[in-house]
Parts: C-alpha cells; sequence; structure tokens
C-alpha cells in the first residue's frame, strides 16, 4: 500500500544505501571529485523527500477516489481506536451503508488525532456530546478483546442514547485476515459475557475421547447435544446418544450427521431412572467414558414437585454410577450446578447430592469419577433468553424476579468445551468448578433484548420465588477452591455420601421403579447410619 510505514521504511533503506554508495564512489575517485561529497549525501534527503511526497499524494488519490460518497450512508461512531477501529474506519469509508463520524476511545494520548480524517472526540463520557454534535443513530464496538464490562457498560450508555449498537466479532468469527464491513453485525447477549480465549489441551483431551466408546445422557439437551458435536470431532470408536426425548435425539442426529433417520443403535431411549433398561444400554454398548448431561433442573417445578427431583437428580445418578463401577468404566464426568454451592432450592440440594455421590464413587471403583460445576448457559432450552424473546414477540411484559438479581452466564460451546478439558484432569472424587466471568444482572439482558426490537416493552419485577437466590455463589462457604492444571478451572474436595445415607436423607417413600431403593430393605441399624452419616 503506497504511504505506509512499511513502504516508507523500505524506501528509506534503499535511499540510504545508494547515498553511502554514491559519496563512496565520490570520495574515493580519483583525481578531481565529479560533485562535492556534501551535494551527494544532501542530494539522498532531497531524494528521499520526493519519493515520500509522491507516495503520500498518490495515497491521498487513491483513498478519494475508493471513499463512498452519499446522502443516504447512515452516520455512526467507532468505539476504540486501536488497530480494530483503524480496519474498521478504513472498511466503512470504501464500502457499506455506514458513514464514520466520530471516534470514541478512553485512551486519553489518543484525544484530538484523526484516523483516516475521523477526529477522536474523547472517552465514553463524550459519547452523548459526540451524537448531539454528529447526529448519529449508530454506533460500533471495534474492539474485539473487549471484557465483558466494557461492552456491557457501552451497550448501556447507548441505549440511554437510544442508539442501536454494532459489534466487531472476536477475530474467530471473522471472515478473512482483515476486517470488512460484512464482519460486522448486530451486539448479542453473548457479547455482554465478554470474549474469553479458551485454550483446549487437544493431546490431552484426544487422549481419552479418540477411539473410545463415549456414552452421554441427556444427549437431547442443550448442554448433552453440544458435548457430542463436539465429542465427534475426536473420532471416538461410538458414541451413544441416551435421551428419553426421542425428537430431541433426532434434532442432535440431524445437527452431527446431517441426517434424521433415527436407525443407528447409538441412538437410545432410556430414562435414567429405570435402572433395568440402564443395564441393558451398558451390556450392548460397554462405554469407557459417561458423561452424565441428563437431569431436571427447573428450580421451581421441584420445589413443587421436589420427588421428582430426587428420583432422577438423585438415583437417576446413583443408577449411573452403580453400572460405571460394575462395568469398569474408565471416566465418569458429572454435570452439576453452581445451585449446588450453598444450596437453597430441592434442585442445588439434590445436585450437591448427586455430587457426593460421585465422589463416594471415586473411592470405590477404579477409574475417574469427577463432577463438574458451573452457571447458566444462554440460550439453553428453558432459560431465561427464549422466555424473555417470547414474552416480547408477544408484546411483553418481560417478567424478571428482581432488578438487581443476577446470575453466572456462560455459552453453550464455550461450557461444554470446558466440561471436556475437566473430563481429561486426573482430580478423581473432586468437583471441578468453571470459571464463569462476572455474574450478570438478569434486568440488563432484558433491557438489551428490549433495546433490539422496534416496540416498547414493560419490565415487571415479581418477586424472589421459593429456593432462588438473589445472587448465585460457585462453591460452598465451607469448601476452598485450589487451582487446577487448567486456568479456567478450579478444583474443590466435596464430602463423599454413600448411597445409604442418600437413602436415608431422602423425604419420600419407595418407588419401585427406582431399583437402588431396595437397599431400604436390607439397612443396618439407625445407629449405623447416624454414624456413617456423621463420617460423611
Amino acid at each position: 500500500r503506497y504511504g505506509t510505514f512499511d513502504e516508507v521504511l523500505g524506501t528509506l533503506k534503499v535511499v540510504a544505501m545508494v547515498t553511502l554508495l554514491v559519496a563512496a564512489a565520490d570520495a574515493f575517485s580519483p583525481g578531481l571529485r565529479p560533485i562535492p561529497v556534501s551535494a551527494a549525501i544532501v542530494s539522498g534527503f532531497v531524494a528521499l523527500g520526493i519519493m515520500c511526497l509522491g507516495r503520500l499524494v498518490w495515497r491521498q488519490k487513491l483513498e478519494k477516489w475508493t471513499r463512498v460518497e452519499g446522502d443516504d450512508r447512515l452516520p455512526i461512531i467507532v468505539i476504540g481506536a486501536g488497530s480494530g477501529g483503524l480496519q474498521v474506519v478504513t472498511a466503512m469509508i470504501k464500502a457499506g451503508p455506514y458513514h464514520p463520524v466520530a471516534v470514541i476511545d478512553d485512551n486519553p494520548d489518543l484525544r484530538n488525532l484523526r484516523i483516516k480524517g475521523v477526529k477522536v472526540c474523547g472517552d465514553r463520557s463524550s459519547l452523548a456530546k459526540a451524537v448531539e454534535q454528529t447526529g448519529a443513530r449508530h454506533i460500533i464496538i471495534a474492539i474485539p478483546s473487549a471484557s465483558g464490562e466494557f461492552i456491557r457498560d457501552v451497550a448501556k450508555r447507548a441505549d440511554e442514547l437510544q442508539l442501536h449498537t454494532l459489534i466487531l466479532p472476536p477475530v474467530d468469527e471473522m471472515f478473512g485476515i482483515g476486517v470488512n464491513v460484512g464482519d460486522i453485525r448486530p451486539l448479542t447477549e453473548a457479547d455482554l459475557l465478554g470474549r474469553r480465549e479458551l485454550s483446549l489441551d487437544i493431546e490431552s483431551v484426544a487422549g481419552y475421547l479418540t477411539g473410545k466408546r463415549i456414552l452421554v445422557t441427556g444427549a437431547g439437551g442443550s448442554i448433552g447435544s453440544e458435548l457430542c458435536r463436539q465429542i465427534h470431532r475426536f473420532a471416538p470408536e461410538s458414541l451413544v446418544m441416551l435421551d428419553r426425548d426421542e425428537s430431541a435425539l433426532q434434532a442432535v442426529q440431524i445437527s452431527i450427521e446431517g441426517r434424521g433417520l433415527l436407525d443407528s443403535r447409538d441412538l437410545v431411549v432410556c430414562c435414567i431412572r429405570d435402572r433395568g433398561r440402564l443395564q441393558q444400554v451398558f451390556e450392548e454398548h460397554r462405554p469407557e467414558v459417561v458423561f452424565h448431561a441428563a437431569a431436571l433442573k427447573h428450580l421451581p417445578l421441584l420445589e413443587m414437585h421436589a420427588e421428582e427431583g430426587w428420583k432422577t437428580n438423585v438415583w437417576g445418578t446413583q443408577n449411573l454410577l452403580e453400572l460405571a463401577g460394575e462395568f469398569e468404566v474408565d471416566r465418569f464426568v458429572n454435570i452439576s450446578t453452581d445451585k449446588a454451592a450453598d444450596a437453597s432450592s430441592v434442585l442445588g440440594q439434590t445436585k450437591r447430592i448427586a455430587e457426593q455421590l460421585t465422589s463416594h464413587a471415586g473411592r470405590e471403583n477404579g477409574g475417574t469419577y469427577l463432577s463438574v460445576r458451573f452457571g447458566n448457559v444462554l440460550g439453553s432450552r428453558g432459560s431465561v433468553l427464549p422466555l424473555f424473546r417470547e414474552q416480547i414477540a408477544q408484546g411483553g411484559p418481560i417478567t424478571v424476579t428482581h432488578p438487581e438479581v443476577t446470575r453466572f452466564f456462560m455459552t453453550i460451546p464455550e461450557a461444554c468445551e470446558l466440561v471436556i478439558q475437566a473430563g481429561a484432569l486426573s482430580h478423581d472424587g473432586e468437583v471441578l468448578v468453571l470459571d464463569m466471568g462476572e455474574p450478570v444482572k438478569i434486568a440488563d439482558l432484558a433491557r438489551r433484548l428490549i433495546a433490539e426490537c422496534d416496540r416498547s416493552v414493560e419490565i415487571v419485577y415479581t418477586g424472589l420465588r421459593p429456593g432462588e437466590k438473589m445472587h448465585e455463589v460457585l462453591f460452598s462457604p465451607d469448601e476452598m477452591p485450589s487451582a487446577s492444571e487448567h486456568p479456567m478451572i478450579q478444583r474443590v474436595e466435596v464430602p463423599a455420601m454413600s448411597p445409604t445415607v442418600a437413602a436415608f436423607k431422602d423425604p419420600f417413600l419407595v418407588d419401585p421403579v427406582i431399583d437402588v431403593r431396595s437397599i431400604r430393605s436390607e439397612y443396618p441399624r439407625r445407629s449405623q447410619v447416624e454414624t456413617e452419616k456423621e463420617s460423611a
């Protein structure tokens, strides 16, 4: 490109070499010198100036010829004066529906500078003034590595000024090497979480997945289906996808194989409460690695129907743990939730016991048994985002429990990638806790969705429901987290709990579907149970 720093540097090197050669030849020439040595040196500087000036003029002409003009282009303010901002401004000048009219950057050293003729007007606090001066109705966040806190702050300021917010996606989402107008997209809820670089240890993951027989329970759910898609990339010997929802199994088969004929024995319709049926599955497929994602997870429903939570989250998990031990599974990964930390609900209590049962199985069996704990995932079935979108489509209002309530969020691919990485770690009987970033206000997510639509939608605060917390936590007060081999995964020890003690804690009567409860007839004396409970 004409007039760039690299080109000027190359020109300088050539001129310097030629000038030195001419001056040397003149200085050491026999007889009279053709020209004074000083003239040779000065001519080098003059030539360099003429060359650089010519290139600069030609570059300005090219930029003028390639600049798109027109009254129909929309004025837009660019947030970020770094490399991303420079590329965005350059791309918009040449093509597209937007015309950059101002640049905002928090670096005070860049104030009043110009990027391709576009003035840097100040930091984020100057946004309102820039909008008033330019009449812009759009902004673009041109910082691919922007944090969630930064993006949320800019989006909030833009919403207050009734601006439409666009964003430059992370580098790994862009097409090609440079930035073009086609890379720019509207702000999404996932952007509010910020951009974090996940470092997946491909070698360690492939070591326990490639060529192995894998079983995923709850394979039709949001987490289970994404786990299946990511595991499939590592070429396992077989990938057995188990779920009680046949339509969900068809959907995940389509997403992986591109067809939904439901003609594979690796698609298994089964309920984890049914131990006899699970026994048949293990006998047929002989899994070496199990990812247990099947669970009941809707907190308010489980508060009303607590026994169902015990049947699935506790005894369904125990069915799998017993069979995993019986069939000598190499690795068992139990998917848990942040609600298991300092549990205050039936969901949290049952998932906490599932963590403890998994820890007990790790002590009793060979292989590695661990749990992975994380918070909400964006866009999963039953999460707030699909609910909010449906409420907006119906004209509102959006229902939020409390204006200050916060939750940890992570995207589904991000969570599953870390779950797979956690499965490669050898922390038998422990709970591995994923780095969820900073908690996000649910009300902020609601306002972001409202800002994207063309209508005014009211937010109604309904109050916290039974069992709900104002702010979730990732660790119980008595848990002491420590670092693992992965920078985004922490580990914590949980006290093991035997099935006998878990049955003692179960407040409900025997259900014949749950085979494990047959052990009630073989209980030791109450004093012995209480002793075991205290030791756990």
